[in-house]
């Protein structure tokens, strides 16, 4: 249980806050009423609100109100949330909108989760219920559960609903997460990289309530929508670059096996569908492409592990320690020399026909895709050792 006298208390309820003149009374008083309480439960508590540079007179109106203010002048729902968040004295966080769209007695039950052991506890709204008004048809029909759908199938969250606005969490949770997104993004921030750390997270059942703003909200659904996918497919190697890249490598590898299964003089035919030379330098095109995403991958693999934007398996482990200037080298000019080799055949069979017409070109496109390949898989394997050799430490499990 905190100490209020050493500036320590058990729980923070943190606001971000851009010009809620209008409904900061009621947001701060229903505060109010969740720390009552928590106090019958013998829980401290704070209410903490992080102005974003607002022009309205918030700031000073929520200092009346018995609220502790910290200035954000940078603008952005994340930013202000990290200043908050980080400013705030409670063991335990409890964040929530300053718009009364959230209950925040909704949040004791979160509380409890927290000192059940869980370190994230996210709010349902699709569970606990939805007041008419309260979100908008396409959010509530389309956005919302296409991009938790999107975030459950790149990082197997285990959550129902990714961007609730009412959440708990323990400030040294916080601190593992590192989070750094500056506007709406920052929801799934938090629960993607409570995912990747395999933080203890859960879920309670709450009430979305219509909020009483005699404006539009500052959530962009377009914009803000398209920053979430932007960012939840940047934080997975896995979906943006292996896979893609895997695929790629397996359709060309197909077409050259088949092709240098095929004699030359003809071509593969499936049904009416056939398979020629021309198809070759496709495959060769491919080939080369999934390469290059392999090597972008490792490289967003091993800056999210430098960062500790995700717990390090004993697999990541083995795969960012395999990472050398030197395997780089060897495999690199493995590619590099077969191809040459591969070259130098095709000129021997030319010189032997007094440099004659001939046919040669499948030996040529894979020579030539295992240069450019080789060589950048060289150059690649210093880049990624700098990348390495960006971190202070090595990673551990």
């Amino acid at each position: 249980m905190g100490n209020e006298e050493e500036g320590v208390v058990d729980v923070s309820i943190v606001m971000p806050v851009l010009n809620e003149e209008l409904t900061l009374p009621h947001c701060i008083e229903n505060a109010k009423k969740a720390l009552k309480l928590l106090e019958s439960k013998n829980l401290t508590g704070e209410i903490v609100i992080s102005d974003n540079d607002s022009t309205d007179g918030s700031a000073s109106l929520a200092s009346r109100l018995g609220a502790r203010v910290v200035s954000c002048p940078e603008r952005g729902y994340g930013r202000a949330l990290i200043r908050g968040i980080k400013a705030a004295r409670g063991r335990m966080i409890v964040m929530g909108d300053a718009d009364g769209s959230y209950d925040f007695t909704d949040s004791i039950p979160m509380i409890e989760k927290l000192q059940e052991g869980f370190e994230l506890c996210m709010g349902n709204r699709f569970a606990g219920g939805i007041m008419p008004g309260a979100m908008p048809f396409l959010n509530k029909h389309f956005g919302n559960p296409l991009l938790t759908g999107i975030l459950n199938l790149l990082f197997r969250s285990g959550i129902g609903d990714a961007h609730c606005g009412l959440r708990a969490f323990t400030k040294e949770a916080f601190a593992k997460m590192r989070l750094c997104s500056r506007g709406m993004e920052f929801a799934s921030e938090m629960v993607v990289r409570a995912a990747l750390l395999k933080l203890r997270r859960t879920e309670v059942p709450i009430t979305l309530h219509k909020d009483l703003r005699d404006k539009p909200p500052h959530l962009r659904p377009w914009r803000d929508g398209w920053r979430h996918i932007k960012f939840l497919m940047l934080s997975s190697p896995l979906w943006l670059y292996f896979i893609p890249s895997g695929l790629l490598i397996a359709l060309s590898s197909f077409i050259f096996i088949t092709l240098l299964l095929t004699d030359r003089s003809e071509v593969f035919a499936f049904g009416g569908f056939w398979i020629g030379d021309h198809w070759f330098i496709l495959a060769g095109g491919l080939f080369t492409l999934g390469c290059n995403g392999i090597l972008l991958g490792l490289a967003a693999l091993i800056q999210s592990i430098n960062h500790g934007h995700r717990k390090s398996s004993p697999l990541l482990l083995r795969i960012y320690k395999s990472i050398t200037v030197e395997k780089g080298f060897t495999l690199g000019g493995l590619f590099f020399l077969i191809g040459i080799a591969m070259l130098v055949h095709v000129f021997l069979i030319w010189t032997s026909s007094n440099f004659g017409p001939m046919m040669r070109i499948r030996e040529t496109v894979i020579a030539t895709t295992f240069i450019v390949v080789g060589i950048q898989v060289f150059f690649s394997g210093f880049f990624l050792s700098s990348l390495k050799e960006d971190s202070n430490e090595e990673p551990g499990e």
